[in-house]
């Protein structure tokens, strides 16, 4: 096989595992990040592991011009990307009358815009040869309202609803657009957005096994991919109950947290 995985956010969790595993079924890489130390080690740990071809590139998801330097990153190399995996991310925990504009305005570029922009901008060659795999990690907060995490909770639920409707416009192309919507996951989101003490801890999952549980996913075309049994629960809870009292469920836990971390803070600085 010589087709190729552009995968985003791809020097650490969930993308590196993503990237090993789709290394290990043949795959070509191309791994995207902004962190190009992370990029290197991880390509050098993967070249060691794998016998396929890896490219990296360094890209700030969040500058308006990202995906067209994606884009023309791969046209200069000649790679046509059969696989794209819109996975990089991250949050901004606090109240949004508190939390910098510069984090959100950030987030949802990189969130929405890019991820949407680079789909489009590889999507039609993907239905020209009849072939192609597209998967967005959104999160279990996609299903929810989420106070304290207002604009990712948000972000999330356009990823959620955009890749369901353009799954439904590929029916018959050969394309298959999936969404995954993992919950609490060992990477470095938690401690980059603020929030790496949570109160709830026993959900917390591997990298490995979601970027596994969503890989064969994809293969077998599922439209919304949740990984393990809180997650698939906390979803369908909106289901049940009313938005309001989800929201206010998650706010208290949320007001819980900032209030821990707010105490930690006070403490180290005392």
């Amino acid at each position: 096989m010589s087709e190729t995985a552009l995968v985003t956010g791809a020097a650490g969790g969930i993308g590196f595992e993503f990237c090993k595993l789709a290394g290990n079924k043949g795959y070509n890489l191309v791994m995207v990040d902004l962190d190009s130390k992370g990029l290197e080690r991880a390509k050098s740990q993967l070249s060691q592991e794998l016998k396929v071809n890896i490219q990296t590139l360094t890209q700030d998801l969040s500058e308006e011009s990202a995906a067209t330097n994606i884009v023309e990153f791969l046209n200069q190399q000649g790679i046509t990307v059969e696989l794209l995996f819109n996975n990089a991310g991250f949050g901004n925990f606090g109240y949004f009358s508190e939390s910098s504009w510069a984090k959100d305005r950030a987030m949802l570029q990189v969130h929405m815009i890019t991820t949407t922009h680079l789909t489009k901008l590889l999507l039609p060659g993907m239905i020209s040869r009849g072939k192609g795999y597209i998967l967005n990690n959104a999160s279990v907060a996609a299903f929810v309202p989420g106070p304290l995490m207002s604009t990712y909770h948000a972000s999330k639920s356009y990823l959620l609803n955009f890749t369901q409707a353009l799954a439904n416009e590929m029916k018959g192309t050969g394309i298959k657009a999936s969404v995954l919507c993992p919950g609490m996951t060992k990477t470095n989101f938690a401690k980059a957005n603020g929030n790496d003490e949570p109160n709830i801890k026993f959900n917390i999952m591997d990298s490995d096994y979601v970027a596994s549980f969503a890989f064969e996913a994809l293969m077998k075309g599922k439209v919304v991919i949740v990984p393990g049994f809180w997650n698939k629960l906390s979803a369908f809870l909106p289901r049940l109950l009313s938005r309001n009292t989800v929201a206010n469920m998650v706010g208290n836990i949320q007001r819980k947290n900032h209030a821990k971390r707010a105490d930690q803070k006070a403490t180290k600085t005392a």
